[in-house]
């Protein structure tokens, strides 16, 4: 246990130099590799709704097309609850009270096998739609609870792809199809209207959604089966829909390799992240800002989540930044940027420490370029780095606090790295409330990907991931090579995460905003509200990127939602400690 320190300090004037000799022109920050891995909503017991919602459901199963929103009875899994779903409030309350930290306790993956009703109806949520107060901002999303219209020969989405086979997986299982054959027959008139190419689309997700369904219940050779029927049709260089099928199929290979004990998931998690968060700390951040000119969601988060911390920070002389996960500090140019531009209030110093656990060189390596861009802007400028072996040994007093400095706190996609060790997480949350901060920022992936049960955290992670392939292939071409990167790297490897490992070696986990809000009432933190010129700034951005017209802002309560045609993507939150 210990701590490393930087420091530097440069007073000299260079009135020309925004740092863009050492960042490129982007102010873009790396956020979207990090953003791995999902935490499942509230479950109830063992067929609590069956009986109560049976009959209803069944009626309204095939009514609209492609509806997804209240196809979660089932037989043998446990129902979810979700956007929609309703369940006993006192059981609602006594889970969402223990599920963020106890998950890992039911975790017992074969228990359950899934139904073939099961493994959708069970996801109402199998793509959450945006809810609450929208904000103006421009968005051409489709809503699957309705007909998919096509207008002008307009290709369908990948959600609505995903969608389409859904319904017809559903459709296919309720007849009680047994061989694989089975599963191809011809489409009903719902399905008329499709191209060529959108109907073989959605054969395929529907095989993956029976191969999926076939590991859920232990039948792995029929598994592997659909699995190679897969393969003729899934590439990672094809359209969204193809490239999403094409690594989910190997992520269930993943998980029939290690549930037949071909190969195991022993030191998977640890690895996978190990060489994640090397990439993520990399010095060649050329692949990160192209990225990030290209995908509209990771500069509204970044950009908005400081924009939230410099008002805060507005009247301090002495600000501390703590970040949790500072990676290649690109995030901290955005804040230099606005504090060197203040005039009523100049600034005295700027302090910022980065808490890790691990890759020390690396960390050292962004505090020198982001002392560069500090000389360029004329800031005085102190680095630190507060490094613990384990995150159960951090202490308040590592950080080197002074009683004259303000101090706030950046989480862009860090939290939810803890959530498979809840010990370390609250040591943590204990410190930071011991430290007490003025704002405490939360950037975190807006999804479901946590649960104990395997059927939850695929259908869940299908959709959710759906709709990043969906955004990539809308914001990139298809050949484009920072786009292959991150799905080969980043996001292939949160999918395997995700599909195959259990307990402690899934690290992949993110947690949606209903559920943090839970667990950080538990520290005395309340949410605060986010400003219009924030939310003007967020629109704003969106705007300048190619693809922002599918971007879509929701509010949920204070908290800023951000999605890609109506799929959460993101959430943004800011906290206090009382």
């Amino acid at each position: 246990m210990g701590f490393e320190i930087q420091e530097g300090w440069n007073m000299r004037k260079h009135p020309h130099l925004h740092g863009n000799e050492i960042w490129g022109e982007s102010q873009g920050i790396d956020s979207f590799s990090s953003d791995l891995g999902c935490y499942a909503e509230n479950t109830a017991e063992d067929g609590l709704l069956w009986s109560k919602y049976q009959q209803e459901h069944q009626r309204q199963l095939f009514s609209n097309l492609g509806l997804m929103d209240d196809l979660y009875v089932d037989i043998v899994s446990p129902p979810f609850q979700s956007y929609h779903c309703e369940i006993l409030p006192e059981l609602a309350s006594a889970h969402s009270e223990n599920s963020l930290l106890d998950e890992d306790k039911m975790e017992n993956p074969c228990a359950i096998p899934l139904s073939s009703l099961g493994i959708l109806k069970n996801y109402g949520s199998g793509f959450r739609r945006l809810s609450g107060e929208r904000i103006k901002v421009p968005s051409y999303g489709t809503t699957c609870s309705k007909p998919i219209p096509k207008v002008n020969g307009q290709k369908l989405s990948t959600e609505d792809i995903l969608c389409l086979a859904g319904k017809r997986f559903v459709q296919s299982s309720s007849q009680r199809i047994d061989d694989i054959s089975a599963l191809s027959h011809p489409f009903d008139t719902s399905f008329l209207g499709l191209s060529y190419d959108e109907t073989k689309d959605v054969e395929l997700v529907q095989n993956l959604l029976a191969s999926a369904e076939k590991v859920g219940q232990q039948q792995y050779n029929c598994a592997s089966k659909l699995l190679s029927q897969c393969d003729e049709s899934s590439s990672d260089t094809g359209n969204p829909v193809q490239r999403v099928v094409y690594y989910f199929s190997e992520a269930l290979r993943g998980k029939i390799d290690r549930e037949t004990g071909k190969s195991t998931s022993k030191g998977m998690g640890k690895q996978q992240l190990l060489d994640i968060e090397r990439a993520l700390v990399s010095p060649d951040l050329a692949a990160i800002v192209a990225f990030h000119q290209k995908v509209p969601f990771c500069q509204v988060c970044e950009f908005s989540g400081i924009q939230a911390i410099i008002e805060h920070v507005s009247g301090a002389k002495k600000v501390h930044l703590i970040d949790l996960e500072i990676r290649n500090g690109m995030q901290c140019t955005v804040l230099m940027q606005a504090l060197a531009g203040r005039s009523e209030c100049p600034l005295e110093l700027l302090k910022i420490t980065a808490l890790a656990t691990k890759s020390k060189s690396k960390l050292e390596e962004t505090g020198e370029r982001l002392m560069g861009f500090a000389n360029s802007m004329n800031i005085p400028y102190s680095f630190r780095i507060v490094m613990v072996s384990d995150m159960l040994d951090l202490k308040e007093d590592l950080f080197d606090l002074e009683a004259e400095e303000t101090i706030a706190v950046n989480a862009t996609c860090s939290l939810r790295s803890l959530l498979a060790t809840p010990d370390r997480l609250e040591t943590l949350m204990r410190v930071l409330r011991n430290i007490n901060p003025c704002i405490m920022v939360v950037n975190e992936t807006e999804a479901n990907h946590n649960s104990p049960f395997f059927g939850h955290r695929f259908i869940e992670a299908l959709f959710s991931y759906g709709a990043v392939f969906d955004c990539l292939g809308g914001c990139m071409d298809q050949s484009d090579p920072i786009r292959k990167v991150s799905e080969s790297t980043y996001i292939s490897a949160a999918i395997l995460n995700i599909v195959a490992a259990e307990g402690e070696e899934r690290i992949v986990r993110h947690v949606n905003i209903s559920v943090w809000r839970t667990f950080f009432a538990r520290f005395g933190m309340v949410e605060e509200e986010l400003s219009t010129s924030l939310l003007y700034q967020a629109s704003v951005v969106v705007k300048n990127c190619s693809g922002g017209s599918s971007c879509s802002f929701h509010m949920d309560g204070k908290c800023l939602i951000i999605g890609w045609k109506g799929t959460p993507i993101h959430s943004l939150s800011a906290w206090k400690f009382t």
